[in-house]
């Protein structure tokens, strides 16, 4: 069995050199650093995400953390300022060429910003992280033009011809099994079922996603409510959330939120994570009383953002693999 790392010593030296400089950005920014824990006492219920379960001698089973997004909201809801975390985070079956079960993410969190300013603090780290990739002798492996913006329904339309937003479950299907033909095997169409979500998400990875790969940095916002998981809806077109993800020549690198912070809301969208396990066959998760209390104590009006750091230097140094930018994959 091989035992050297998979990532050389020159990606290792490169990596060490972004990591210093995304330090160095969030300290010049005056944000807080902060760390919280790897193991928690409850899983999300997010339906498309699996916690790694641990089990301890003489405790009830734990969990280590799929993001640290609940511990800072806590933090956020106690009065704490603008706060980053940098650290590793963990998600059962995440595996192939762009997913490790184990990676290095990036979580920051800012009060009073709207969506459109935590977008652009994010395009401009990415930006400034891949001149200090250039600078360290990597490849220019991405576009230094302005950020490219598209709304998801825009995205679908121009590369399917689909309005994500109005298109029935059928429609949504017929387009899928078109374009994707033989790549749909009877197993994967079992699996998805009658989830027009989930359905979206395949075209999103599959197909859409592939039309910023001549891109640079693009930012595609106005996800479909059913995908808002913990931001809120655009009040001034509820069919959309207040959610954008960037991508970084075709491959998506974060995640960002203007985050809801009604508790009764978030409850019910618990909720409903928890039928929609059901439906997939997925074990039941209790929702995390301790955020929902965070939550009714008073989460301030705040955005928030994660970006899976591996995949930006995988980009950056115009790496074929996940795996080469890390030093041992799971």
């Amino acid at each position: 069995m091989p035992w050297q790392p998979t990532a050389s010593l020159a990606t290792l030296r490169q990596r060490a050199q972004l990591l210093g400089a995304t330090r160095a950005f969030f300290t010049g920014r005056g944000l807080l650093e902060v760390e919280t824990p790897a193991l928690v006492r409850h899983a999300v219920t997010d339906p498309h995400l699996e916690n790694i379960q641990v089990r301890m001698s003489g405790s009830a089973p734990l969990f280590l953390h799929t993001s640290p997004e609940f511990h800072m909201k806590r933090l956020l809801a106690t009065g704490a300022p603008d706060l980053w975390q940098l650290g590793k985070v963990f998600r059962d079956g995440e595996a192939g060429r762009h997913h490790e079960p184990e990676f290095t993410l990036l979580e920051w969190y800012r009060h009073g910003f709207t969506l459109a300013r935590l977008a652009d603090e994010t395009c401009e780290l990415l930006a400034m992280l891949a001149t200090v990739a250039e600078g360290a002798g990597a490849p220019q492996t991405i576009s230094q033009e302005p950020p490219v913006h598209w709304t998801y329904a825009g995205l679908f339309r121009e590369t399917l011809g689909l309005d994500p937003l109005t298109a029935g479950q059928n429609d949504i299907q017929t387009c899928a099994r078109t374009v994707l033909g033989s790549q749909l095997s009877p197993e994967l169409c079992r699996d998805l079922g009658d989830e027009a979500s989930l359905w979206l998400d395949l075209l999103m990875s599959h197909v859409v996603s592939k039309r910023l790969a001549g891109t640079g940095i693009a930012v595609v916002t106005g996800y479909p409510a059913a995908q808002a998981a913990l931001a809120r809806l655009n009040p001034e077109d509820p069919r959309v959330a207040e959610r954008f993800e960037i991508f970084c020549g075709g491959i998506e690198v974060a995640n960002g939120y203007r985050e809801l912070t009604d508790a009764a809301e978030q409850d019910r969208r618990f909720s409903e994570d928890r039928a929609f396990r059901a439906r997939l066959g997925r074990r039941d998760v209790v929702p995390d009383p301790q955020l929902l209390a965070a939550l009714d104590s008073g989460l301030p009006d705040c955005a928030g953002v994660a970006v899976g750091f591996d995949r930006v230097v995988m980009v950056l140094l115009g790496l074929g693999t996940l795996q080469e930018a890390i030093s041992f994959p799971t």
